[in-house]
């Protein structure tokens, strides 16, 4: 696998990104539909074989499992830990006291610390505001991660999902006091949701900023797996944060396009789908997220279809703008 440079900064990642939200512990909140830590190690054996060195956590993710999960992971397939590029994320609800989220300086420092024991390393590659939670001052939070970058526990920032305004002054603020401001946006984006286009991504392509976009293939929408006569997948059971995304007649109408052009050349729909996000020249490396083997092998063999120019252009037609989603 192609690794590519991510975005203005001098650290090159792989063109996919693992992403690991579906590791953990099943039926533990907030993922109840995770495979466990047994089942994670075809896909982390997989990701390794393919050049797959870009992964991403959180620590809201199975509670903490996952980075428990990847940290080992890492020790098992990596020979130095400089081989990989590891990300992670913090500000969402990791416990029941009053700071046990948000942005305030002591969470942030607290959230490190946790992830780094969680991770078992001595620092973390890419470190990410996962979301705007709270009501802490845009200068606090930079001054926090600023703190991090100095005492080496983090080499990198980024930031996900929030308004393009509140990306641009929290870039603004970080190069006034002197920080290294944020070098990737994870944001959400896909055939079926592309109102990032409107400002983000003309910004962060403006300023070098790495995008590395979440939920490329719309959670399995485009993959073509949802049940056509209306039942749910198991995940789309139990995936409270995420139900309700995809469905509409629009999202339809470019999923039998999807589905049109995969056929036409022979591929699989998710191969499309991921081979569209690909062919912007702002994005650096989508995350791939799976539960299945053959999930994750359609997302590499993604990397070697081309789409032709009058094909995105059929694939994008019918997209009118929708609700701004994945911000909260």
């Amino acid at each position: 696998m192609k690794s590519v440079q991510l975005g203005k900064s001098g650290v090159s990642v792989s063109r996919l990104c693992l992403g690991c939200m579906s590791f953990g512990v099943p039926g533990r909140e907030p993922h109840p539909w995770v495979i466990d830590e047994a089942a994670s190690q075809a896909l982390f054996r997989i990701a390794v074989e393919n050049g797959m060195f870009f992964w991403d956590t959180a620590d809201m993710y199975g509670a903490g499992a996952s980075e428990e999960i990847t940290g080992r992971a890492i020790r098992e397939y990596f020979g130095r830990r400089s081989d990989v590029v590891l990300a992670t994320k913090m500000a969402n609800k990791m416990g029941d006291g009053p700071n046990d989220l948000g942005l305030s300086k002591k969470h942030i420092v607290e959230a490190c610390d946790a992830s780094l024991k969680r991770l078992q390393t001595d620092y973390i590659d890419l470190y990410y505001v996962h979301r705007l939670i709270g009501n802490s001052p845009f200068e606090e939070i930079c001054g926090a991660l600023d703190q991090l970058l100095r005492q080496g526990k983090v080499l990198y920032l980024g930031a996900s999902s929030m308004w393009a305004w509140q990306f641009a002054k929290l870039r603004e603020i970080q190069k006034a006091i002197g920080s290294e401001p944020f070098v990737a946006m994870q944001n959400f984006y896909n055939l079926v949701y592309r109102e990032e286009e409107r400002e983000m991504m003309s910004y962060c392509q403006s300023e070098g900023v790495a995008v590395v976009p979440w939920s490329p293939i719309g959670r399995g929408f485009l993959a073509g797996n949802r049940p056509k006569d209306g039942a749910a997948t198991e995940r789309a059971k139990t995936d409270k944060m995420h139900q309700g995304y995809f469905g509409s007649k629009q999202d339809y109408e470019i999923l039998r396009r999807v589905e049109k052009v995969a056929g036409d050349l022979g591929v699989k729909p998710a191969q499309v789908a991921y081979a569209w996000v690909l062919s912007k020249p702002f994005v650096s490396a989508p995350i791939v997220g799976a539960t299945k083997s053959w999930q994750l092998g359609e997302a590499i063999a993604s990397l070697d279809v081309e789409l032709k120019p009058a094909q995105i252009k059929y694939l994008e037609a019918p997209y009118k703008p929708v609700q701004v989603a994945g911000h909260q």
